[in-house]
Order: C-alpha cells, then sequence, then structure tokens
C-alpha cells in the first residue's frame, strides 16, 4: 500500500454485499487536484495508478499534479512518470528469456545466502505459449494433431524450461501450448476491466492494467484495460514490482458516428481506422474513440480495432467500459460480483461512457461508420488500404511500382507433376488466422458461410492455394462446429491447422516443392491473401512477395478466385455444376444472417468450459517431464537455454561501479542506428559467429532455427548483436555487417569476436553513435548483447527513450554529446582510447567529461551530460542493472525475515 495520499483519495465503494477501498479521482479534485474529470479515459487510468503508487520518490505530487496541467494544456507538456502495471501478459518467444533471467536470479539467491524461493514475480504473470506452431501439414483432417506432434518435437528443450517455470515459481501461469493466441486468451479469460488484492485486510479495486511482451497485447484496450507491447527488460521490470518509465501521452481522440453498411465488416473498418491514423500520425500518442458510433459496434469490433493500434502506430487503442464492456464480462463466464463492479468503479470514475463527460482531447478525427466499405491491404504494409472493388488495377499498379514488372505479365509456368499453370498475382496462400479476426465471431462465421455456400455450389479452392485456419481460440472451433460450418470449412481445405499465431509472423510453413520451384521458375509475384494484422515485405513466407490482408470471408472467396488479378465485385470467382457463373454476392450472407447463427451457436458455457481448465494442457504437455525443483537444473548440452552470466561475482553489498579506464572502441556508428540493426533477429547464417557457435554443437545449419526462437541462450544472441546484414561501423568504411577493427594490431574481425579478444585482453570497450541510437522497437537484447560483449558505456548525439533506458538496465552507462559535440565533430576513427573518470559519483543528469586520447597520444575532452535521469534509474545503475537491484533487496528482505 502506499505510504503517501497527498490528495486524500482513497476510499471505499460498496458493490452489493461487498465492500471495496479505492483511490477516488473526484475525491482527489475536491482535495487539491482541480477538476480531472474531462480527462481521457485512458488518462484517468494512469492518474489512479499515481494516486495509488504515490511514495514521494518513484510518484510524486507533482507527478499527480501534472494530469492537471496536461488537461489545461491539451497535452501539451513533457512529463515523465513511473507507471506500475497490475500484470504482465507474455508469448513463448518473448517470455522464454525473462524466464531464463527469473531463474538465473534464482541460482544468484541461493549463492547471496537467500532462499530460492524468494525470487518470484512481484506482480501476476501469464505466459501463452502460442508462436511456436507452423502450418506444417494443412487441408487435412490430421492437420492439426499432425502440427502439434511437429511442434512439440521442434521445442522440446523450451517447452521444457516453460514447464519446469510453471511449476517452479509463484504468481506465474503458463498457457499450454495448442490452447490459443496470447491477446484472445486475454481478451476472453484473463482480463478483468476491474483488478482486485488483498492488501492489508482490506480488498483493494483498481483499474486491470498490463504490458505484454507481444505488440498486440494493445487488443486488451477493447475490454478498457489499459495494455501496450513492451520489451523485455521493461516487462522483467514490472514482473518484478518496478515501474515502467513514460511520458503522460498525447492522447487522440477518434470520434466514431453511425452504423456500419451491410456487407461490409469489421476488418474492413479497421484497414479503414489503420489508414486514417497512419496518415494523422499517432507513433508515441494513445487514441481514446468515443462518440455514438460505438453503441454500433460489438465488443470484439472493438478489439479488432485496437488489436491493430501497432499498425497505426499508438501505444494503445482505448475503448472506455460501458454497456458491451459488461455484457462481453457476462457472456464469456467472468465471474458475476467482478462484473458488477465493473460498472460500479467505472461509474464510480468517471469513465462509464453513458454517463462519461465528452472528454478533452489533444487533437480529434471522425469516422462515419456507414463509409466503410469492403477493403483490402497490401501488398507490403497495412496502412495501404485497396477498395475490393479496385483490387485488381491496384495489383497491376504494385505489379509495376513494387516488383518492377510490366502489369499485362502474365506468363503461365507449368508446376512439376501437376495439370495447373501459375503465373502473377496467382493466391499460394489463403489463411484465416492471427489474433486481429479470429476474436470476432462475425467474421469466422461469415466465412463459414461463404464457405457452405460456395459448396453447395460445387466451387473449391484453386489447387495451387494453401490454406489454413488457424483460430485464436478453442472457442472458435465450438461454434463453427455446433452451426455446422467448420465441415464447409473443411470441404474447401480450411481445415484446423493449430491454435496459435501462425501465418502473421512467418509460421505459414512450406509451399509444396513443385509450388515452390514454379514460383522460382518464373520469378513470380506471389501473393498471399491472410485475415492478420502483418503483411510486411518477407514476412508471410519466403515464396511469397506480395500481401494482403483482408477479413475471413474474403480470404475464402480469394482461395475460390485463385488470383489478385480477378476484381472478386464484378469478375466471376467459378463456376456451379452446371457451369453457370457465381459472383462474390451470391456468396456473400447477410448480417442477420451471420447474427441469427451467432445468436444461437456462441454460449457463454462454450467459454465456461474451455477455460475451466485452461493451464492444464494436453497429453504432450502433461507428459514433459520437469527437471529441477526451486532452481533449474540447466541442461549443459542445451543449445536453447542457458544460464546467463549476469550474475557471476556479485555479492550482497554493493559494489560502487568503477571507471571505465583505457576502453577501446568497439564500433563508431552514425545516425539511427535502431534496435533492429543491434539486436539479434531473423535467420541465422552458417558463416556467422552464432552459426559457427551451433555447428561446434553439432546442430545443422537446416536446425538453426531462429534467433527468435533461441533468445534463451545468450551464447546464441551475444554473436548476433551487432551483426545485422546492414549496419553499417565507421571503423570500417564501405563494409556493411558486424564488422570490426580490433586495436592496436589493426585487424579486421567480426564483432563478436573482437569483443572477445578484448575480454580475453582485459580490456573494457564503449561504443560512440550519432542521434537517435536505439530507436525502432524495444529489444531487450539490444542491451543485453551489449552489456555481454563487454561495453561499459556507449556515448551518442541522442537515445531512443526506451533504449537509454534498457541500457540503464542492464548497466551499461548512456552519455550524451554535449555543447554540439559529436563523434563526427570530434574526427573520431576508432582507434583512439577512451576514459571516463567519476563514475562512482554520477548523479543524475550531470555533466560529464570524457577523456579520448588520440593514436598520436594527444589528448581531447569530450563533455557530455549522463542519461541516468532519475535517481531510480541511479539506483539500477549503481547496482549493475534492474535485476541485480530486485534481487540484492530481495535476497536482503529473505535474510531479514
Amino acid at each position: 500500500m502506499t505510504s503517501l495520499d497527498s490528495f486524500n483519495s482513497k476510499r471505499t465503494l460498496s458493490v452489493g454485499n461487498k465492500s471495496y477501498t479505492y483511490y477516488s479521482l473526484s475525491a482527489a479534485g475536491e482535495n487539491g487536484l482541480g477538476d480531472v474529470s474531462r480527462l481521457p479515459a485512458s488518462l484517468k487510468v494512469l492518474l489512479e495508478n499515481m494516486l495509488r503508487f504515490e511514495d514521494g520518490k518513484t510518484v510524486t505530487k507533482e507527478d499527480i499534479l501534472a494530469f492537471k496541467t496536461w488537461l489545461d494544456n491539451k497535452g501539451d507538456i513533457s512529463h515523465e512518470i513511473a507507471y506500475r502495471p497490475a500484470r504482465v501478459l507474455m508469448q513463448d518467444f518473448t517470455g522464454v528469456p525473462a524466464v531464463v533471467d527469473l531463474a538465473a536470479m534464482r541460482d544468484a539467491a541461493e549463492k547471496l545466502g537467500a532462499s530460492a524461493e524468494a525470487i518470484n514475480p512481484q506482480v501476476p504473470v501469464d505466459l501463452v505459449i502460442d508462436h511456436s506452431v507452423m502450418v506444417d501439414s494443412f487441408a487435412g483432417p490430421d492437420s492439426f494433431e499432425k502440427n502439434v506432434e511437429i511442434e512439440y518435437k521442434r521445442n522440446q528443450e523450451r517447452y521444457e524450461f516453460l514447464r519446469w517455470g510453471s511449476t517452479a515459481f509463484k504468481n506465474f501461469r503458463v498457457v499450454p501450448p495448442g490452447t490459443g493466441i496470447c491477446h484472445q486468451v486475454n481478451l476472453e479469460y484473463l482480463g478483468q476491466t476491474v483488478w482486485t488484492k488483498e492488501e492489508d485486510g482490506e480488498t483493494v479495486a483498481y483499474p486491470d492494467t498490463c504490458v505484454g511482451t507481444d505488440s498486440h497485447t494493445t487488443m486488451i484496450n477493447a475490454l478498457s484495460v489499459l495494455g501496450w507491447g513492451v520489451g523485455g527488460i521493461e516487462a522483467e521490470a514490472a514482473m518484478l514490482g518496478q515501474p515502467v518509465s513514460m511520458l503522460i501521452p498525447e492522447v487522440i481522440g477518434f470520434r466514431l458516428d453511425g452504423k456500419m453498411a451491410e456487407g461490409a465488416t469489421a476488418t474492413d473498418l479497421v484497414l479503414t481506422v489503420v489508414q486514417m491514423l497512419r496518415q494523422k500520425g499517432v507513433v508515441g500518442k494513445f487514441v481514446e474513440f468515443y462518440g455514438p458510433g460505438l453503441s454500433n459496434l460489438t465488443l470484439e469490433d472493438q478489439a479488432t480495432i485496437s488489436n491493430m493500434a501497432p499498425e497505426y502506430g499508438a501505444t494503445c487503442g482505448f475503448f472506455p467500459v460501458d454497456e458491451d464492456t459488461v455484457k462481453y464480462l457476462t457472456n464469456t463466464g467472468r465471474d458475476a460480483d467482478r462484473v458488477e463492479l465493473v460498472e460500479a468503479y467505472a461509474k464510480a470514475q468517471g469513465y462509464w461512457r453513458p454517463e462519461q463527460v465528452e472528454p478533452i482531447f489533444t487533437d480529434t478525427l471522425e469516422l462515419d461508420l456507414g463509409t466503410v466499405v469492403p477493403s483490402i491491404s497490401g501488398p507490403k504494409r497495412p496502412q495501404d488500404r485497396v477498395l475490393l472493388s479496385e483490387g485488381d488495377t491496384a495489383f497491376a499498379d504494385a505489379m509495376a511500382k513494387e516488383f518492377g514488372k510490366a502489369s499485362d505479365a502474365a506468363e503461365p509456368i507449368s508446376v512439376d507433376g501437376e495439370d495447373y499453370t501459375v503465373t502473377h498475382g496467382d493466391v499460394f496462400i489463403a489463411a484465416i488466422t492471427s489474433c486481429t479476426n479470429t476474436s470476432n465471431p462475425s467474421v469466422l462465421i461469415a466465412a463459414g458461410l461463404v464457405a457452405r455456400k460456395a459448396r453447395e455450389l460445387g466451387l473449391d479452392r484453386k489447387p495451387w492455394v494453401k490454406t489454413s485456419l488457424a483460430p485464436g481460440s478453442q472457442v472458435v472451433t465450438d461454434y463453427l462446429e455446433k452451426a455446422g460450418l467448420q465441415d464447409d470449412l473443411d470441404a474447401l481445405g480450411f481445415n484446423l491447422v493449430g491454435y496459435g499465431c501462425t501465418t502473421c509472423i512467418g509460421n505459414s510453413g512450406p509451399l509444396p516443392p513443385a509450388l515452390a520451384k514454379a514460383i522460382a521458375d518464373g520469378d513470380l509475384v506471389s501473393c498471399s491473401v491472410l485475415s492478420g494484422n502483418r503483411n510486411f515485405e518477407g514476412r508471410i513466407g519466403p515464396d511469397i512477395k506480395a500481401n494482403y490482408l483482408a477479413s475471413p470471408p474474403l480470404v475464402v472467396a480469394y482461395a475460390i478466385a485463385g488470383s489478385l488479378r480477378i476484381n472478386l465485385t464484378k469478375d466471376p470467382l467459378g463456376k456451379d455444376k452446371n457451369g453457370n457463373d457465381v459472383y462474390l454476392k451470391d456468396l456473400w450472407p447477410t448480417s442477420h444472417e451471420i447474427a441469427e447463427i451467432m445468436t444461437a451457436a456462441v454460449t457463454p458455457q462454450m467459454f465456461a468450459e474451455r477455460y475451466s481448465d485452461v493451464f492444464k494442457g494436453d497429453e504432450h504437455w502433461k507428459g514433459i517431464e520437469v527437471s529441477g525443483g526451486q532452481t533449474y537444473s540447466w541442461p549443459p548440452a542445451s543449445t536453447y537455454v542457458q544460464n546467463p552470466p549476469y550474475f557471476e561475482g556479485m555479492g550482497l553489498d554493493l559494489d560502487a561501479p568503477k571507471d571505465v579506464e583505457e576502453a577501446r572502441v568497439l564500433a563508431v556508428f552514425g545516425d539511427s542506428i535502431t534496435t533492429d540493426h543491434i539486436s539479434p533477429a531473423g535467420s541465422i547464417k552458417a558463416s556467422s559467429p552464432a552459426g559457427i557457435y551451433l555447428q561446434e554443437h553439432q546442430v545443422s545449419p537446416l536446425d538453426f532455427n531462429s534467433y527468435g526462437s533461441r533468445r534463451g541462450n545468450h551464447e546464441v544472441m551475444m554473436r548476433g548483436t551487432f551483426a545485422n546484414i546492414r549496419i553499417k561501423n565507421q571503423m570500417v568504411p564501405g563494409v556493411e555487417g558486424g564488422v570490426t577493427v580490433h586495436y592496436p594490431d589493426g585487424e579486421q574481425m567480426p564483432i563478436y569476436d573482437a569483443a572477445m579478444k578484448y575480454e580475453a585482453e582485459g580490456t573494457p570497450l564503449v561504443v560512440f553513435a550519432g542521434d537517435l541510437y536505439g530507436n525502432g522497437s524495444s529489444r531487450d537484447w539490444a542491451a543485453k548483447g551489449t552489456i555481454l560483449l563487454g561495453v561499459r558505456a556507449v556515448i551518442a548525439g541522442s537515445f531512443e527513450r526506451i533504449h537509454r533506458s534498457n541500457l540503464i538496465g542492464m548497466g551499461v552507462l548512456p552519455l550524451e554529446f554535449a555543447d554540439g559535440q559529436s563523434a563526427k565533430e570530434l574526427g573520431l576513427t576508432g582507434k583512439e582510447i577512451v576514459t571516463i573518470k567519476g563514475v562512482e559519483s554520477i548523479t543524475p543528469r550531470q555533466t560529464m567529461d570524457v577523456e579520448i586520447t588520440r593514436e598520436d597520444g594527444s589528448k581531447i575532452v569530450a563533455k557530455t551530460i549522463v542519461r541516468v535521469d532519475t535517481e531510480n534509474e541511479l539506483d539500477y545503475y549503481r547496482n549493475g542493472g534492474i535485476l541485480h537491484y530486485v534481487l540484492r533487496n530481495l535476497a536482503r528482505e529473505a535474510a531479514a525475515a
């Protein structure tokens, strides 16, 4: 419980026969904060967080008053706050390294004389295994079973580790493979809208908030749960009870009016919203939806919009609590007392939408839902919306502009062993996939109805189309089967392939070899159509060039048509049993047909039954043997999971950070080096240090998997740090890739090899960079790899905020050039020797001299600002990083108990 309450906001809320303690915004307003009733609902959630966690250090009275300033200035302020989400959501790719760190902390705790059991998440953590299933088998009645079998074989080491974690840690739950996509499980089961906690004999009620290690965590905003994606280090900090540092954001209000027209879907709506918000420019901002049009959208429709906040660039896409929130919570089997609390709490805090005063926003835009028309987006970006009525001409334009092909180039290519040919624009993958749309029964049922009508008329998918259905939860299978629609989807090849994030993240699996060969032989502009949220170049599959996002019923229609060169609104998709042309309008269901089946087929009992034992898993999961007790028995031969060396030599007492004496320069970078440049991602080359390591450990290049799947092995990841094929180290002019020069011998070598050579010599390292160092996605390995390579300080023109925070979180000192200086202005070549003194006694944002000795022995002094911005960050840095800080505190508490 917070030790301060400057605005005397603590109150009691009676709901039914229960009593809850809460921090009242209106009471705070009456006691000195002022009228904040017109704050956007999303900021009311943040403000409550400040009131509840006010401690005079991480959260001050000034932080709370800043929200009134925000209101007075419509967001035109720059104020950093320490935000503590209620819980953390993870998926397996990004969650494994966080659990690895927790396991390593347990080992270290025992060495510090504390119990390993002292190390647990301090807030609830749910990890959903959903990113590892691939579409290897498709269009068959046993495709699901086959894909599950392959998934377990591929990921046995990772799953053994996560199975151990699910039994060893408190406050940590694992949703096993084959259950669903983390965001849909979050929406249908985990999210509560209002969270409660027993504290000091009271039941405290507060907004359900979360951060997740996946960018589409924003989907939960539809349930009025404030949540967004963060990097691994931020997630670990939140998991261990530490605040997430953030600026109070601008909030863009998006007003919705009217009602969707017949034939338009929630997918068409979200593609329109993405295009509008990208044009508006909302990066780093909150978007909050309001207006009378919300009454004409289901909560699942709203979830479709919230899901794609990363695609329109916003931190989140928030919807206030209303009758639909309460209805959805009830219909998905949430506890009745919780549902009653949600309505009462939202009304008490002033964000019950029917009673809400219209908020003041930083800026607004508006959409009449009645203007939304069927659309697709592609061929490379979600915001590149194309009217379905112009799909064929838009593809012809893309052929010329994006792929350098004549729009009429349609030379047929023979397929080995088949009696058909393929050509440019043919659809080779049609996938009903991803959390975005499979959370919404209306579009899944619409897809089933298109399949039913096509089946009745004798239509089928084209033989070159790889079809798949990967729902976000098992409930989807229940209502499709109850409605008899799964049989119709099966008949067109949309058999169940798995419950997980498949095609959208590139887990589409291989095309049949004959098709892959035909595409290569003809250099074809091959296409995919998927009901996902991302269609970036090269993402969906190695043989696919043009990717289009579309609603699930349109995915079925394109599978039947087989080509993007067909105009679905005008041209026939095929011929019926009697040889008559069949058009899309002949297959498209009415909104009444969809609603009728939804009412009959989607029941609360389905959710209650499917989620009653959600953490139990299937026989594969139950059959995994768990090794280790409170600490993990690290398998020495594992190439997926290894004990990281972060805590080697660490003692309970604090060792002040040492000066950086006579450091060498590992790299000199220019402007806009992103975390994608720094952090390992994608495939592993056989000739790279990581590839060589894996081959030395008897892993064939065919089994390398990706850097993403091996995030739990620091040996792989540190070898891939700064190894991006496009990174440019100015120490090796004209060369791209992770290469540097080792001094004083002047030998050119991979950055990893040089770092290890310097380590053997006992030489510390620094990195110089230009402006916007570390911009882009918040990738934890961009900071973890940096410290493991022996880099003590990064000296840059400016830092992206999250990466700067992550560097401190791993014990790396970020220094920013001052007085207009830069590596370029100083003429630095990387041959210099660098000394940084006074590190032991630094204070936030102080100025610091960096002594640089040139190759000829002359010395210069660079003026820098210490970009450790707060006392809290200083504590992390002095401890060697955030994990060390938490570990010491927990070990001391355990020792004192």
